[in-house]
């Protein structure tokens, strides 16, 4: 049984999505974010005290990208995975660590100069920085998607559930509102899967069966 720990629409909904697009059985354990500070007991689980973390038999991992990959590539081969050997498989590599390395990255330092410092730590001059910093990578998308669907291989693959999370968490940063007209409507597109709504119900109902506060951490839309 694959067992992946979650906090509401952290870095973890990634392989959350992956584990609703595939159709395959897992637990989901809810923590209140940041559970290195909430739960002690968490750091049994991952010493780095970080979300996401997933078992799957021996296999255990941290890196919310990476789990989506390996998911793809174990158990939907030729489905969200793309081969060496396929047409698109540079593209899907590429973007599959661009939503995490250049999408997410200075959305993390949005979300802690902005919500998550004390008070007196708190930088706005560096959230608008980065929200800028954020917004101008956006542009390799626009290029990319210009009469596409999907960002790699001509179909909708585990490089496509990367970059739609740094979307999801960009339109609850109150970002989204200036994409551009391609990457609007791929977002758009995205958040329309089943899968993708699947995911978000899932995650609700876990937490308030377990306990755990439903609200996206920082409480924002």
């Amino acid at each position: 049984m694959i067992i992946l720990h979650h906090c509401m629409s952290a870095r973890s909904f990634r392989p959350l999505w992956m584990l609703e697009e595939l159709g395959l059985p897992y637990k989901l354990k809810m923590h209140d974010f940041p559970p290195r500070l909430r739960e002690k007991d968490y750091l049994q689980v991952n010493n780095l005290g970080t979300i996401p973390a997933l078992t799957d038999g021996e296999v255990f991992m941290t890196e919310s990208v990476a789990m989506c990959q390996y998911l793809a590539a174990v158990y939907s081969e030729k489905n969200l995975d793309v081969l060496s050997s396929d047409l698109g498989f540079s593209d899907y590599i590429n973007y599959l660590h661009f939503g995490e390395a250049t999408l997410t990255f200075p959305q993390t330092l949005i979300l802690r100069y902005k919500y998550f410092e004390v008070e007196e730590r708190r930088n706005i001059q560096v959230a608008e920085d980065y929200a800028k910093w954020f917004l101008s990578r956006l542009k390799s998308l626009e290029g990319k998607l210009s009469g596409k669907e999907f960002i790699s291989a001509d179909r909708f693959t585990a490089a496509d559930i990367s970059i739609g999370y740094a979307l999801m968490l960009a339109s609850h940063l109150g970002l989204s509102e200036k994409f551009k007209p391609e990457v609007s409507r791929y977002w758009k597109s995205l958040a329309l899967r089943e899968a993708y709504q699947r995911a978000l119900l899932v995650q609700e109902k876990a937490a308030k069966e377990q306990g755990i506060s439903a609200v996206p951490s920082p409480n924002i839309r």
